[in-house]
């Protein structure tokens, strides 16, 4: 750390950035002069306008707040350049920096990203990974550039993915890995003791972003291979099943063997489960919601509507 504290602009959204917005404040080595959010967003069921969590906490330590709805614009550029930052701090943001932002810092600008890079490029690397099977994950601390998460890499923090991990269990995890691995970096680069490692573009996989229609359940599939996608879309947006019209939404569950039933068929009921047949193997819900109810696990749902899942239903396809 050097012996004036970093001027230093944060650039984030989401809960996953405010958790790093919160260590900064608690860092006595930077000044952090601004703080850059999305515009705030209609939410809940009256869509009344809802700041975001970095907002939030800005506000809370009478931080200066900017909510542009583009970094292209001259007169943003010109706010943003008038602070006169060291660095500018990325996480979550949910804005593409131009060059001339890139360009505006003497540090430059780094970036939190969820995922070892660079396996995960883009929006999604947390679910995606879970998606895909990967036993691992981390927390990478980029230098930007112009590219899609394609920066130099100035440190690499991992952990593993177990099992029965969700999207929502990463997140967590790696929200804990990120806020200290971004301390030590901006001590390097302060110091000058950062050693920008390239990446290899030919290990990159594109993270798209999730949409809401990859969420319903399609029997005809691997069980293994719905089981991630479950655990991919805990908690958002949640994978769901249609049940004579009503959906079904699935939090958890546990792939089981092959079972001689058409996809989509009720095959057992009982404390351990809803055992669905599959395309491959069967599936067994452990934790799901009904329409206008609570997430509940399986056993419960049945106390209360026996009558809802028995033995040679099958659920809509």
């Amino acid at each position: 750390m050097t012996d004036r504290p970093l001027r230093l602009v944060f650039a984030g959204t989401p809960e996953f950035a405010a958790v790093h917005l919160q260590a900064l404040l608690r860092w006595p080595g930077c000044e952090i002069v601004a703080v850059y959010t999305q515009p705030d967003r209609p939410a809940g069921r009256g869509k009344k306008l809802s700041a975001s969590p970095v907002k939030r906490l800005a506000q809370q330590h009478g931080l200066t707040v900017r909510q542009p709805k583009t970094l292209r614009d001259a007169t943003a550029q010109a706010e943003l350049a008038a602070l006169e930052p060291d660095i500018i701090v990325v996480v979550a943001y949910g804005l593409i920096l131009p060059a001339a932002v890139l360009d505006l810092p003497r540090l430059g600008c780094i970036n939190v990203h969820g995922s070892v890079l660079p396996r995960w490029r883009g929006a999604a690397p947390i679910q995606r990974a879970v998606e895909a099977g990967d036993i691992e994950s981390g927390v990478t601390i980029m230098q930007m550039d112009e590219g899609l998460d394609t920066g130099a890499m100035l440190r690499i923090v991992r952990c593993a993915i177990e099992p029965h991990d969700t999207a929502g269990d990463l997140h967590d995890k790696l929200a804990a890995l990120g806020p200290p691995a971004l301390i030590e970096t901006l001590d390097e680069l302060a110091a000058g003791r950062a050693r920008p490692e390239p990446q290899d573009n030919a290990l990159s996989c594109y993270a798209a972003k999730i949409d809401k229609t990859e969420a319903l359940i399609d029997w005809r599939g691997d069980a293994l291979d719905l089981d991630r996608k479950i655990r991919a879309f805990n908690p958002f947006p949640v994978a769901y099943a249609m049940l004579r019209g009503e959906r079904i939404k699935i939090y958890r569950a546990e792939p089981g063997p092959a079972l001689a039933a058409v996809p989509g068929t009720v095959v057992a009921v009982g404390p351990e489960g809803i055992t669905v047949a599959c395309g491959v193997d069967s599936l067994n819900i452990r934790e799901l919601q009904l329409p206008g109810g609570k997430v509940l696990n399986s056993a419960a749902v049945l106390n209360g509507y026996p009558h809802l899942f028995t033995p040679g239903q099958r659920f809509d396809v």
